[in-house]
């Protein structure tokens, strides 16, 4: 019989150990030395075939448990160890497996504590929303990584900032441009009159994994070709924001109040990028043609020459004192539900409206790329929201790649409708609104299709003579 190796010593000491037997004991049975006995469980030896036979037959051990691997271990502990908060603590598999393997029950342990966690800081994040709703404050948190931190900043604070518009208007006033003028070009031209820097775009091949590159050394800014054109315009704003308008960014950083210089330089980015729109899409000239176009994107897009995203990210920022627009807010999501941003014209409404709900027509975008969803939406509280989405697509990719795509809702308050184009793909006013909530844990809608979760607030009401149409039932 050709013998096969196979490494299982912890689970070999883990069948003598719970039979209460000696090293010299097994080994006897099993017809070797305790030496060699030894050798197998701490993997020195492997086990054969002949040697799986025999433990089967004096032990009466399943052999699948000495031949199985540990991947279902495995594979959940590498979830735990892929968590931000872990993710820098092991450098490879290789640990993963040796303690899947030696010591099981302490990895199920490992599993459960981490899904506990999990559960805890989500119920934590949904009572901290209830409470925000019904106007208390709490300080209730769980530990936040520096990104938390930068997102939670830029969510509650108005999405205006006043520093980096005037700065940015300024300067493009002084760029002298004239109605036709390409942006980019003057930009570029700047760059490398006043910085010495020259802006060059790469192949894929060159620059596969990152989509710019500054190198101090030849003064060179590296821009990569699966951008799109308006996606380069913006690197190239935001490095010019950084060089020109340095010091009102570092004076809203500070204003932020971020705990630490990883949330600092996380924050710094966000405001150069805000910096950059605000360069594209000047205030005055932005805030005028939003007015005129009611608010349509796809007009400010032509309009400004860039991208579906940019415009309607510029929409939420319109909140100077004294010349104001329609106060709008905006998240993006990828097809998992992960959320990538979250921004207002007031700041994100959390409270008020949440953007959990698996209604909402974010999610019916991705079986629609390219197309505007409009509805008009309801809070269990009666405030009403008009909501439009459309994907976004991600950088240029490769044949054989997995396209990015994301999807985009930007909404305002229902009162602001008739100031907006989108309005005039609503029914009549007659036709009631999508009934919406918050989240699933903080709605207390009844008989909803679309419920994933059971809420807080009330104890599933289980009967076995009633059934509902959710699994998560209340009373």
């Amino acid at each position: 019989m050709a013998e096969r190796k196979i490494f299982a010593g912890p689970r070999v000491r883990r069948i003598r150990n719970g039979l209460g037997l000696t090293q010299t004991a097994m080994a006897e049975a099993l017809e070797i030395s305790p030496s060699y006995l030894n050798l197998i469980e701490r993997n020195q030896r492997p086990l054969t075939v002949q040697l799986l036979i025999k433990l089967a037959s004096v032990y009466k051990v399943d052999l699948d448990e000495l031949q199985g691997e540990a991947g279902g271990s495995t594979s959940q502990l590498r979830e735990v160890f892929a968590d931000p908060l872990l993710s820098g603590e092991l450098p490879g598999d290789q640990e993963l497996i040796e303690v899947a393997e030696a010591a099981p029950n302490a990895a199920s342990g490992i599993v459960k504590l981490y899904r506990a966690y999990r559960e805890q800081a989500a119920r934590l994040s949904d009572l901290a929303d209830l409470l925000a709703r019904e106007g208390h404050q709490t300080s209730l948190s769980g530990a936040r990584l520096p990104i938390d931190e930068v997102r939670e900043a830029f969510e509650r604070r108005p999405n205006h900032f006043a520093r980096l518009d005037d700065a940015a208007e300024t300067f493009h006033a002084a760029l002298g441009l004239s109605a036709g003028d390409d942006l980019g070009v003057a930009l570029k031209t700047w760059l490398r009159s006043t910085h010495g820097i020259v802006v060059r775009a790469l192949p894929v091949q060159t620059m596969p994994s990152l989509r710019r590159r500054y190198d101090r050394h030849s003064m060179r800014l590296f821009l990569s070709e699966r951008l799109s054109p308006f996606d380069q315009l913006r690197e190239i704003a935001m490095e010019v924001a950084l060089l020109a308008m340095g010091e009102e960014v570092q004076a809203e950083l500070e204003a932020l109040g971020l705990s630490s210089g990883e949330a600092r330089r996380i924050g710094r980015f966000e405001l150069a990028r805000y910096a950059a729109h605000a360069l594209m899409m000047p205030y005055g000239a932005f805030l005028g043609a939003a007015i005129r176009a009611r608010y349509d994107v796809d007009v400010l897009r032509a309009r400004f020459n860039v991208s579906f995203e940019q415009a309607a990210n510029r929409l939420t920022m319109l909140q100077r004192p004294g010349a104001t627009g329609v106060a709008f807010f905006m998240m993006e999501i990828d097809n998992a539900g992960n959320r990538f941003r979250r921004a207002g014209a007031q700041g994100f409404p959390q409270a008020r409206f949440g953007g959990g709900c698996p209604k909402l027509n974010v999610h019916a975008a991705f079986a629609q790329p390219g197309q505007v969803l409009v509805e008009q939406v309801e809070m269990p509280d009666g405030s009403a929201f008009l909501t439009m989405s459309r994907t976004l697509e991600g950088p240029q990719a490769a044949f054989g790649e997995r396209i990015r795509r994301t999807a985009l809702l930007f909404a305002c308050d229902a009162s602001n409708r008739d100031e907006v184009a989108y309005a005039a793909a609503l029914p009549d006013r007659a036709v009631p609104a999508i009934a919406v909530g918050s989240a699933c844990r903080l709605c207390e809608r009844s008989g909803c299709l679309a419920r994933a979760e059971p809420p807080l607030t009330r104890p599933l009401g289980l009967d076995e003579m009633v059934t509902g149409l959710s699994a998560f039932d209340f009373q």
